[in-house]
């Protein structure tokens, strides 16, 4: 296996996972972007520029998450090793869950595409299977990959496009502080109920209907049982932000693990953002809040 190219360009979109019931299984690719541009160098060695996001505080060198699952995306096809410089252009705000983590490995799988001569042998399907090793889990990395609505299970593992409704307009807010995925899923119970799984799974499957047919069906869909009130004590701020705008009619969710807010708007019926800013009242500053669109398209890359 060689090498074809010696520079790429890739861009990713942020994403949502969970989106209210869909524990680790529904994701929605966001159009908000970070880019990376590769270069394979005969210098052995890997240096990493990182502008915009957490630029100045995440690694330069190999164990950069883009460079290492370049290296080892590299490894699992057959090909060779090389030096690589890295110029990530980073949007996507790390630590809130919005996929940063899940954006970077694709990015890197993506990138290792570009370069390869046979590219036929990281289809979309096997950057899933790929990206979900280095994830753990497949909601955020389907979205990245495919754009649009997502449905990812395992084993596998395997992901859909499912339709997504055009007056559908998400809200993220998105707070000053971060969480990690780790601590959010640590404070999860190891076993729920008869009842909340079969409650989770007719919302879950309720939620397909809303999003791609149904909006008016947005709030009673996006009710959750298994993971958000259980993460309240690691969030409380998030989760009072989501008690709010419920109260007030507006389907919103914990986005991913936290902390940001995700809430739906419905074109010409409810408009999401202002009703997140009327909550706000100006009390719980730093926040930043906006509609971001849909990204319909996924993952891209190209040789330059």
């Amino acid at each position: 296996m060689r090498l074809v190219a010696d520079r790429v360009r890739v861009r990713v979109p942020a994403s949502s996972a969970n989106l209210g019931p869909g524990y680790d299984s529904f994701g929605l690719a966001l159009a908000l972007y970070d880019e990376v541009e590769v270069t394979a160098t005969a210098d052995p060695n890997v240096r990493v520029e990182v502008h915009g996001e957490l630029a100045g505080k995440v690694p330069t060198g190999p164990e950069n998450l883009v460079a290492a699952t370049i290296l080892t995306t590299l490894d699992q096809v057959g090909a060779s090793r090389t030096g690589l410089r890295l110029r990530c252009t980073n949007t996507i705000p790390h630590g809130r869950g919005l996929g940063s983590s899940a954006s970077a490995v694709v990015a890197g799988i993506l990138a290792v595409r570009g370069l390869l001569d046979e590219p036929e042998l990281l289809s979309p399907e096997a950057v899933l299977a790929i990206a979900t090793r280095h994830e753990g889990h497949p909601d955020n990395v389907a979205p990245t990959i495919f754009g649009g609505l997502t449905l990812a299970w395992t084993p596998g593992p395997h992901a859909v496009r499912l339709p997504l409704h055009p007056d559908i307009v998400p809200v993220v807010a998105v707070p000053p502080t971060r969480l990690a995925t780790s601590a959010a899923r640590e404070v999860l119970p190891a076993q729920v109920s008869h009842d909340d799984a079969a409650y989770q799974a007719a919302r879950a499957a309720l939620l397909v209907e809303a999003l791609g047919r149904r909006p008016e069906l947005l709030f009673e869909a996006t009710v959750d049982r298994l993971h958000q009130e259980q993460r309240r004590s690691v969030m409380p701020d998030t989760l009072a932000l989501v008690d709010a705008l419920r109260r007030r009619g507006v389907p919103a969710v914990v986005s991913g693990a936290g902390p940001t807010v995700l809430a739906f708007g419905v074109r010409g019926v409810l408009d999401a953002e202002t009703v997140v800013r009327e909550v706000f009242g100006g009390v719980m500053g730093g926040w930043q809040v906006g509609e971001v669109a849909p990204d319909t398209t996924g993952g891209t890359v190209e040789r330059f």
